[in-house]
């Protein structure tokens, strides 16, 4: 069949105005349509990642063009590292599974072994700077009435979550430095888990992001004089502290401010070094929405832009401040990947003490 010349310049004109009509508000409005889209929550249900987690899927569904059905998977183990595996290696790369990680960034810069997917190579969509609240039982020998006798303690049990976790990693830390006794008694299944450990007796000795403190153990444990709040990890950019937006209006000393009020003196030495290399990364990136690699840049920016309207929800902000007791603040702009891309990065001797420091588990 032939074709004649002005046919063929027609059929080229309408093409090219069906893509010039696809813009890219216009191509994330179709990518989710008739989709349905799974945050994966990479800890276990009723822990504070999944509070939050939870809360983040149901307000930012109501913001992704398109109206696809969302829902919520948990996937805990190995300190959230089976999730966060999860997500790069098997999860769908379409743009149907976003990852709503914790921990990930630190596990990521510190892990020596190699991974099937280099995490460095997931696409960053958002991310949230973050902290963690330490908390004790007040009946711990010889009793705690203020934040300060902690360095008194006897009979101290830390829980955990894994060796190798941040978290874990932080509380044997600060123990060590402020020069405290202790055993450590770790693997439980998520921070709802440890809770229930702490609230028994089990352990006596525990932090958990501010969700799950401000929801749970401040206005429980605290209130009934069963717990006490410690101390907070503050914000570290490598040079300056500064109060995390979490912790506003919360009557806590972060630990460097505790530990020179307990102890008379600013801490130093190599334990402090590494606390600090940790709560740079840890908390300038707790919670961290993430893509699979090559995921469909029409649904990042969909996600992107859905992440954008939600925080502007008066909604969303009343049921944060409800919840948790503040409204989380995520970095969204293009730059996100190259941020987080250029921050999994610690020195190779750094990494190597905390590494070992990690695996010489106290008995």
């Amino acid at each position: 069949m032939t074709i004649s010349r002005r046919n063929l310049f027609v059929a080229a004109g309408s093409a090219l105005l069906a893509a010039a009509a696809l813009t890219p508000a216009a191509a994330q409005e179709d990518f989710y349509k008739g989709k349905r889209l799974t945050v994966l929550v990479n800890y276990a249900a009723g822990g504070p990642t999944d509070v939050e987690g939870r809360l983040f899927a149901k307000f930012v569904s109501r913001h992704i063009d398109g109206a696809p059905g969302v829902i919520v998977q948990n996937m805990d183990g190995a300190g959230g590292l089976i999730g966060t595996n999860f997500l790069g290696e098997i999860a769908p790369k379409d743009g149907t599974v976003v990852g709503y990680l914790t921990g990930a960034a630190w596990q990521s810069a510190s892990d020596q072994t190699p991974r099937r997917v280099d995490f460095r190579t997931y696409e960053f969509v958002a991310y949230q700077p973050g902290t963690s609240v330490y908390f004790a039982r007040t009946d711990i020998q010889p009793g705690l009435k203020d934040a300060t006798d902690i360095v008194k303690a006897k009979n101290l049990i830390i829980g955990g979550l894994g060796v190798d976790n941040a978290k874990d990693i932080l509380l044997r830390m600060t123990a060590e430095m402020l020069g405290l006794k202790f055993k450590y008694v770790t693997g439980y299944k998520g921070s709802q888990g440890a809770r229930l450990a702490l609230q028994t007796g089990e352990i006596n000795f525990y932090s958990e992001s501010p969700p799950s403190y401000r929801a749970i153990i401040e206005p429980g444990m605290v209130a009934t004089g069963e717990a006490i709040g410690v101390f907070y990890d503050p914000g570290y950019n490598g040079v300056s502290f500064r109060v995390p937006k979490q912790m506003e209006g919360v009557n806590l000393l972060p630990f460097h401010e505790l530990y020179k009020k307990a102890k008379g003196t600013e801490p130093s030495g190599q334990l402090w070094d590494a606390y600090r290399t940790i709560i740079a990364l840890n908390g300038a990136m707790q919670r961290m929405v993430v893509m699979p690699p090559g995921a469909p840049q029409p649904a990042i920016d969909a996600i992107r832009k859905a992440i954008a309207a939600m925080s502007n929800d008066k909604e969303y902000q009343e049921d944060c401040l409800k919840t948790f007791g503040f409204v989380p603040e995520y970095v969204i702009d293009a730059t996100v990947n190259d941020q987080v891309r250029k921050a999994l990065t610690v020195p190779p001797e750094m990494r190597t003490f905390i590494h070992a420091y990690a695996k010489d588990v106290p008995r």
